[in-house]
């Protein structure tokens, strides 16, 4: 697929209205392919590409800002129900820090060697899908697949969900839940209010995302303070407990891991910008060194905080544990717990909008996706169809009342990913031992993970057995049915040329600069 030359003298720094469309119509694609590869060699050195604008420190947001969700405020409960008491409990949420940990740095050694934005999705590609290997490319269009479709689009919509009810809860205080209708309404508009800021600017989204995860580390330690004030009055009945009631299950063990991993979860988003990163063979390893370990910290004060001031039995029956804790130690200030939790989820959120949308513009910037999903904004230089695709496909998942059932299958998927991605990585080692590597995890890490990843796989099958694993693996494997017509076999549809016309005066963007630039 061939683009026209744009010509150096047209380019201005903040084109008006009818320039823009007269550069969207000198980038109209000659092909109708619906997923064709975007070639760059006929772009010329100064077309637009996204900036180099986060920071080290930004960086760092982004990872907590997006871990530090929902899940630490609302319903820490899981991971007690499967541990029974609190000693185990703190022991596992202590673990899972440490997976996440070693996971992250598996992934700093991907990002460094590969620096490209798109995560999972570029380091398959290169170590797959290079060369003579094309079938390879199969690998991580089945990610893309999955992740563009379930496991992104969950995760944001979770977050959002949670946003949503913590926003409309106020004008329904006699409701044990507040009616489904004015929730999903809520979490479309702040959706909406978030793709927007994303599509303004990336220095707006980073600076958001900063706010927030200050809001967030306040939130944990006035629930850590409070905690150690209890203690510290001798008030030690419920945390003095320790390891009394632990269970010796092991698939309930199993559901306190997962239920744990899953409030780690976002450990991996740094990668998705790394084209985006400032210094990213510096400042990638850094943010994942000083950022994970911090957010482990914090769940375990946070934790702490709770069981000093509830009961076992209060955090078990609590739907949102944070607002109990509130009621039981703050007093006629606890209305300023849900703010907290709506700031969370804003910006958890809106870390994951950030990544999300990145992994679509470098999916489709390889081919994998319709080519305008990879376009920029020829003035913002932000990634806006691809925004605007992920915002669409949340709503879709918004929509439906039941996310139990997509959570599950995304715990599923996302472990499965990460054990490819790991497994990829050890392949690079045997194939190209000489590659550049700024940052080199020891060897035993990546396997660690590897192996933490296939338990975590296959554990609730043997377990459970529920038939939600089985449609996984049907949903997985449906993208052949896809890749190889359209994408091996490069199958068209005709007209499509007039789409892509249509969107790109719509959205005002054009194709990026060649990444490799």
């Amino acid at each position: 697929m061939q683009f026209s030359r744009f010509p150096e003298k047209e380019m201005s720094p903040n084109p008006g209205s009818g320039q823009i469309t007269q550069l969207v119509n000198k980038w109209i694609p000659s092909s109708g392919s619906i997923l064709p590869a975007c070639d760059n060699s006929a772009m010329e050195p100064n077309n637009p590409k996204m900036k180099k604008s986060v920071g080290l420190v930004s960086g760092i947001a982004l990872i907590v800002g997006t871990m530090i969700g929902s899940g630490v405020f609302i319903s820490p409960k899981g991971v007690l129900e499967g541990t029974g008491s609190i000693g185990f409990c703190l022991i596992i949420w202590a673990a899972c820090g440490m997976v996440s940990t070693l996971g992250a740095l598996s992934y700093a050694e991907l990002g460094t060697s590969i620096p490209r934005s798109g995560g999972e999705h570029a380091y398959l590609m290169y170590i797959f899908g290079s060369g003579t290997r094309r079938i390879g490319t199969l690998v991580a269009f089945l990610y893309d697949w999955v992740g563009i479709f379930i496991l992104r689009p969950v995760m944001f919509s979770v977050m959002t969900l949670s946003l949503g009810t913590y926003l409309v809860k106020p004008f329904f205080p006699t409701c044990t839940e507040p009616p489904d209708l004015p929730v999903k309404l809520f979490t479309i508009l702040a959706s909406s209010f978030l793709a927007a800021i994303n599509m303004y600017s990336v220095k707006m989204a980073t600076m958001l995302q900063n706010i927030t995860t200050v809001t967030k580390l306040v939130a944990i330690s006035v629930i850590t303070i409070g905690g150690l004030y209890t203690i510290c009055s001798g008030q030690t009945e419920y945390i003095s407990d320790g390891f009394q009631g632990t269970r010796k299950d092991p698939s309930l063990m199993a559901i306190a891991f997962y239920n744990g991993l899953w409030a780690y979860d976002g450990w991996n988003n740094l990668n998705f910008i790394t084209e985006e990163l400032k210094n990213p063979e510096k400042n990638l390893p850094r943010a994942i060194m000083l950022g994970i370990p911090l957010v482990t910290f914090a769940y375990v004060c946070a934790n702490v905080g709770f069981f000093a001031v509830m009961s076992r039995e209060e955090i078990l029956l609590s739907r949102a544990v944070a607002v109990g804790w509130a009621d039981s130690m703050l007093g006629v200030m606890a209305w300023i717990m849900p703010v907290f939790v709506v700031l969370s989820c804003l910006g958890s959120a809106n870390g994951v909008m950030f990544a999300t949308g990145r992994l679509c513009f470098a999916s489709a910037r390889d081919g994998h996706f319709p080519t305008i999903l990879s376009y920029i904004h020829v003035k913002r230089l932000t990634p806006v169809p691809s925004i605007a695709f992920t915002l669409l496909m949340s709503i879709l998942v918004i929509i439906p009342s039941d996310l139990t059932t997509l959570i599950d299958f995304y715990g599923f998927c996302i472990w499965l990913a990460y054990g490819v991605t790991v497994f990829a990585l050890l392949v690079l080692r045997y194939t190209e031992p000489k590659l550049s590597r700024p940052y080199k995890v020891p060897i035993f890490v990546p396997i660690f993970v590897l192996l933490m990843s296939i338990y975590l796989v296959i554990s609730p099958i043997i377990q459970t057995g529920r038939l939600t694993f089985f449609y996984a693996i049907l949903f997985i494997f449906s993208g052949v049915f896809v890749y190889f017509p359209f994408i091996y076999f490069g199958r068209k549809i005709p007209q499509l040329e007039h789409v892509y016309r249509f969107l790109q005066i719509l959205f005002e963007v054009v194709p990026p600069k060649n990444h490799n630039d």
